[in-house]
Parts: C-alpha cells; sequence; structure tokens
C-alpha cells in the first residue's frame, strides 16, 4: 500500500436522517427507529448516542 491510497471505512454510526432517507420515511419516523435500536442496544448494556445508531446493528436489525 502506498502513501497516496484512501481507505474508506463505513462510518461507526447513522444518523436519523440516513436512516429516513434509507429507508425511504420521514425524519420523525427515522428519530423513532433510531431510539427503539438505542433502546435495545442500552438493555444489553451498551452505550448510545442520541439520534445516531450504531451502523453494524442497525444493518443486522434492518433488511434492506
Amino acid at each position: 500500500m502506498t502513501n497516496n491510497q484512501v481507505i474508506k471505512q463505513e462510518p461507526k454510526f447513522i444518523t436519523a436522517s440516513e436512516v429516513a432517507e434509507m429507508l425511504g420515511v420521514s425524519l420523525t419516523t427515522g428519530y423513532r427507529i433510531v431510539k427503539k435500536l438505542n433502546d435495545e442496544l442500552k438493555q444489553q448494556g451498551k452505550i448510545t448516542v442520541a439520534g445516531k445508531v450504531s451502523s453494524r446493528y442497525f444493518y443486522e436489525k434492518v433488511a434492506l
């Protein structure tokens, strides 16, 4: 690998607006989905960020 190569990583978190866009729903529904997923993660003892959800967990739970 040379110094000029850029490695693009998957973002660790997805915002509610990105969730809404991916699923074709309103922003309000995007926030509801993020909250639901974050509540599930909290029950597992994970730390969450309001308005964002782990991209890994999102893709596990949502069939796109």
